[in-house]
Parts: structure tokens; C-alpha cells; sequence
């Protein structure tokens, strides 16, 4: 794994305001802190970091950070970003030996179409990427997984994975990673209607207290709004 190189700067005073001016001036503030170190306040320039931090390797990129005439090999951990922009507001930098293994999250490429998936199945991402033990040099920036072979109602876990020289997965073997799913469709019943011989809809009949259909009589709205015409006229 190829090595980057990022200059910081030794900063002064902590907390909110500090912070908040030193984004403003296109800083991002971060804490240094490895093996015999004593944890050092830190600033690096927002786009160099960002330019060091989107190589092939990502966020496991090995950074040699110049702070000042000292220099150490590092890597980027405990990444906080802003809720809307996504961009880096803080970060540690923790020294390493090169000899030594670490824990890394590497991102999982998923490869082929499902086959499940060829049969009208939903294919459903589970993990995106995995925890592992590895010698810094030794980090793959990505975990192939092949799952063409996937069908419906099958899972891919974690004992799945690729064996990879000198990565050690810290993924429990039966976490699921991907699987294909049967997709759930909202079934609408429409309510049945009786025909009748002709094929018209037949009406349902209102019935009375003793189960007899009661009928309309004929007239008899007619008949009301006259007696009420009449009565007013008497009125009148």
C-alpha cells in the first residue's frame, strides 16, 4: 500500500470556538496520539486531507504526518463528519509501526447479478463493509465477494468472505452480509358484487327488524314537501 504525505500543524486552546475558526479557514482539527505518544492537538488543511484520504486505499490510508520536523506514520481513525455536508469536521491520527497488525473497516465489492435476482427477487445489501486484522501494508482496499450464484431466499454471512492472505476477518462467521428477497406486493381485494342473470349488479335490499325487505313508497317525498307546501299557504 502506497504512502501519502500530509503536513499539520501543532494547534492551540480546544473547544467549540476554536474549532469553528479553524473550519472557517479551511482547517480541520484533529488529535495525534499512538504508542509512547502524549495526545497532541492537531490542524490539517481541509483539502489536503482530503486529497490524502481519497487514494485507492480510502480512510486506510498511510499517512506520513510532517508536524513540523517530526514525522509519523499514521492512519486516519474515529472520522466525524458534518449531518449535512458529509465533510470531515474532526479526526485522529494514530501512530503505527509498520510491522504491527491493526484493526481496519474495509468497504465489501459485491460481483455479478444474482440469479435470484434474474427471477424477479430484491436483492438486499445488508453490511457494506467488514472489520479486519492486518498488517497496515496488507489492508486491501476492498473485499470481492462473488454472488451470482445467490437465488431467492439464499444469504451471504460473513464465513463466506474470501480467505485473503494475512487478513484476519473480526466479523462474526454468521453475520449476513447480502441476501435476495421475495418482493412483498400489497394485494388490494376487491370487494365481490353479485350479478344477476343479465349480468347487472344486483342491490342489496334493506330489511327490517323482522328480516322482511323494506320497500320505498312511491310518492312519498312528493307527498311530504306538498303537505308542507300546503301548511304554508294555511299559514300564510
Amino acid at each position: 500500500m502506497d504512502q501519502v504525505s500530509l503536513r499539520a500543524e501543532r494547534r492551540e486552546g480546544s473547544g467549540t470556538r476554536p474549532s469553528r475558526r479553524l473550519r472557517a479557514e479551511g482547517g480541520v482539527p484533529g488529535v495525534l496520539y499512538g504508542r509512547g505518544l502524549d495526545s497532541t492537538p492537531l490542524t490539517v488543511d481541509r483539502r489536503e486531507l482530503y486529497s490524502a484520504l481519497h487514494t485507492e486505499a480510502g480512510t486506510n490510508a498511510l499517512i506520513n504526518l510532517e508536524v513540523g520536523s517530526d514525522k509519523f506514520l499514521t492512519v486516519a481513525r474515529e472520522l466525524q463528519r458534518h449531518p449535512v455536508r458529509g465533510e470531515i469536521i474532526h479526526l485522529d491520527f494514530i501512530s503505527i509501526a509498520l510491522d504491527e497488525k491493526i484493526n481496519a473497516e474495509v468497504g465489501i465489492e459485491y460481483l455479478g447479478e444474482p440469479e435470484g435476482a434474474k427471477e424477479g427477487g430484491i436483492l438486499e445489501t445488508l453490511r457494506t463493509s467488514v472489520m479486519l486484522l492486518a498488517l497496515p501494508t496488507e489492508i486491501p482496499s476492498s473485499i470481492p465477494l462473488d454472488i451470482s450464484a445467490l437465488e431467492v431466499g439464499m444469504t451471504l454471512t460473513a464465513a463466506d468472505l474470501p480467505v485473503i492472505e494475512g487478513v484476519e476477518y473480526l466479523e462474526d462467521e454468521v453475520t449476513p452480509l447480502v441476501n435476495v428477497i421475495i418482493p412483498r406486493i400489497l394485494e388490494v381485494e376487491e370487494p365481490e358484487v353479485e350479478l344477476d342473470e343479465d349480468g347487472m349488479p344486483i342491490v342489496p335490499v334493506e330489511l327490517d327488524e323482522d328480516g322482511m325487505p323494506i320497500e320505498p313508497v312511491e310518492g312519498e317525498g312528493d307527498a311530504e314537501a306538498g303537505d308542507t307546501g300546503e301548511s304554508s299557504e294555511g299559514q300564510g
